[in-house]
């Protein structure tokens, strides 16, 4: 339970007010706050006093199982359950909150489904200007359900980069090596070897082992076995899949008043690319199926040097469409040592 009290009472000197004419000639009443836009804000306004519910649990199951030492294993269907609302004592009209609820289900290791929804428990109805205005009944009452559902959404996100296919392989030649085809620890007869694995070889098997061993250990150190480093290709690769169900506030249906709802989908893909230690380059674009479009694009690239860096961004489309160029020493007492060069749409130049 919680308690709020008016603070626009003036004995709390948070709220002030004064009269005005308007055009029509009324007198109108204007609320003010001396401490609005400052650093600690203003206090708010109308007293409440809430009962808050809040509901949180899981849902799982046991199943047999004859690899489970006690006979059974758990299996969770809902891994979070959700549901949250209050109400307001203290208010008039419209005492109830809305209702969020929110599920997560768990289908494999790399995909959970989150969903977040929102419901409305009351009623809409046309006022006398023919517009649709939530009203102070309750949807169950009328038997409409116990809410509307406003809005849910969810995303799906998959990641690649250059170890996916590397461990991939590996996978497999770890398992030929478990069948005795591969290099381990086994002679291909079946004979394990010592765990040394340098006894009962031959002069030329132990010279083969020693170059494999040294070659691991010069790649540790990050050189090959001539002696040059070792500049590997490191790349990450992510795409997002997001789908919103939404109600359009423009668009109302009087036979069933009630708002139509309508989805968005929305595709992202977002990657870097460090082709050197040094150098990284990073990219990100988002398209939106609604307005069959790219919405959003942008790209950086940065060098990093002894002991300056240097990076690049751009926005080719869109309302924020922007460059930016800047120089800048590593070291943090010297940070205000850079130079920057940025498109300003604000100052009347160009962007490009």
């Amino acid at each position: 339970m919680s308690y709020r009290p008016d603070f626009e009472n003036p004995r709390f000197g948070f709220w002030r007010y004064y009269y005005f004419q308007n055009q029509h000639g009324d007198d109108v009443r204007h609320v003010y706050s001396p401490y609005t836009g400052m650093m600690f804000g203003t206090a708010p306004r109308g007293r409440s006093g809430n009962i808050n519910f809040a509901f949180q649990n899981n849902v799982e199951m046991r199943v047999r199982s004859d690899r489970d030492p006690t006979g059974s294993r758990r299996v969770s269907l809902i891994d979070d359950l959700g549901v949250n609302f209050s109400y307001n004592m203290m208010a008039d009209s419209m005492n109830w909150s809305n209702i969020n609820t929110n599920l997560r289900i768990r289908f494999t290791q790399r995909y959970t489904l989150s969903l977040s929804m929102v419901w409305d428990p009351y009623m809409i109805q046309l006022n006398e200007r023919g517009q649709p205005v939530r009203v102070d009944q309750l949807r169950i009452r009328h038997g409409r359900g116990f809410g509307r559902l406003m809005s849910t959404g969810t995303s799906f996100s998959y990641s690649i980069n250059n170890n996916t296919f590397s461990n991939l392989f590996a996978r497999g030649e770890g398992r030929a090596n478990r069948n005795g085809n591969g290099n381990g620890n086994g002679n291909g007869n079946g004979e394990r070897l010592p765990d040394d694995g340098t006894i009962g070889l031959n002069p030329n098997e132990f010279e083969v082992r020693s170059g494999a061993q040294a070659a691991a250990a010069a790649a540790a150190q990050g050189y090959d076995a001539d002696g040059f480093m070792i500049n590997p290709l490191n790349w990450n690769l992510s795409f997002n899949y997001s789908v919103r169900y939404g109600l359009n506030m423009q668009d109302f249906d009087e036979r069933r008043m009630e708002f139509r709802g309508q989805l968005t989908h929305n595709l992202g893909m977002s990657g870097s690319i460090q082709p050197t230690a040094n150098w990284n380059i990073t990219f990100n674009a988002d398209y939106n199926f609604d307005l069959r479009q790219v919405t959003n694009i942008s790209a950086s690239i940065t060098r990093r040097m002894c002991c300056w860096s240097m990076s690049a961004s751009i926005v080719p489309i869109g309302p924020w469409r922007s460059y930016m160029f800047t120089v800048r020493a590593d070291a943090s007492l010297l940070r205000d040592l850079k130079y920057d060069q940025r498109s300003s749409r604000g100052g009347g130049t160009r962007w490009y």
